[in-house]
């Protein structure tokens, strides 16, 4: 099911059913609201009407039960390519980027003959993880694609793209989903949680499926409370802190700490919204502070310990009666 974004499934899904659509396809928009899940229901259905038997079915959806659709779902579609980040088994961590190797292999792909129709399919998720000569690689299949191959590239932050890539493919702006399509595909993805808790993931998750599966599978529940107790009662022996950063900075801690790092503007911002003046200044000073910190951090690979505790003392300064 893809729920929020009607006008890219019509937009697709006219260009296929006339099929005049073009070779390249951005899928561009925040992290987290089904760019991917887009890209892989659009590649289904395309192969699985090329290569038949018909079916009926409304947006982009594709029968379970289609051979085709079977094939795919257990990644062993001949005539679909996907390309992410890989595990490095020296560190046992995600490569930080897309190699150049994965893209060669994608040109090779290129060369041989489709296998169970005329089309074929590339999904690159996402295209912001190339290294640079991988992005070049990708612009020269773009700039000469092979007849009957589409490609789609996410992309969270397409500003930052090869303008030459950009001007090559066609445009699908996604959007933060609203809290009736978060509630929707909740529902499905997390059957087991309750009322109360979706609601609060959806308060948090900025309209991001993904930011909200993440939050619910790192129970990040009791940190976040501890973020709002400092935000709203100080912490002047820096306990509380020193606490949080403890939590967040042990071994095995690193997805709970990065998801930490997405959480903590929300908090910041929801609170400022719910405070009187002139906590409120306080608090909007205090959630530029965290967006930039929280933006830096990985980026420079910042100690989680020093940044946790950093992000602790910005929470205190907007404590009006700090505790004695």
């Amino acid at each position: 099911m893809i729920a929020g974004h009607d006008r890219a499934i019509e937009q697709f899904r006219r260009a296929w059913d006339s099929r005049s659509l073009h070779h390249a396809w951005l899928l561009a928009g925040p992290r987290g609201v089904g760019k991917a899940h887009f890209a892989k229901a659009a590649a289904k259905r395309v192969l699985a009407e090329a290569a038949g038997p018909p079916f009926q079915a409304a947006g982009l959806d594709t029968p379970a039960d289609h051979p085709i659709a079977k094939l795919i779902d257990a990644g062993s579609h001949p005539d679909l390519r996907w390309l992410n980040r890989l595990l490095n088994e020296k560190t046992d961590k995600l490569n930080r980027n897309i190699k150049i190797e994965q893209v060669r292999a994608v040109g090779d792909f290129m060369g041989l003959t489709a296998a169970l129709s005329p089309w074929r399919t590339v999904i690159i998720d996402t295209v912001d993880d190339f290294e640079p000569a991988g992005a070049n690689a990708l612009l020269k299949m773009l700039e000469e694609p092979p007849p009957n191959t589409i490609f789609f590239l996410v992309s969270h932050a397409p500003g930052r793209l090869l303008p030459t890539i950009r001007s090559r493919c066609r445009r699908l702006d996604f959007q933060a989903l609203d809290d009736a399509a978060m509630t929707s595909v909740l529902k499905e993805v997390l059957p087991d949680v309750t009322l109360k808790e979706r609601e609060r993931l959806i308060g948090l998750s900025d309209g991001s499926v993904g930011r909200a599966v993440a939050f619910a599978e790192l129970d990040l529940a009791p940190v976040e409370a501890d973020a709002i107790n400092i935000l709203h009662h100080g912490d002047p022996r820096n306990s509380l802190r020193s606490n949080l950063a403890s939590q967040l900075s042990r071994k095995g801690a690193a997805d709970r700490y990065g998801a930490f790092l997405e959480l903590i503007p929300s908090i910041v911002a929801r609170a400022a919204r719910n405070l009187p003046e002139p906590q409120r200044q306080r608090a909007l000073k205090a959630y530029e502070k965290v967006r930039e910190l929280t933006d830096l951090a990985p980026k420079l690979s910042l100690d989680p310990a020093a940044t946790i505790f950093q992000i602790g003392g910005i929470l205190a300064s907007i404590a009006s009666e700090p505790v004695s």
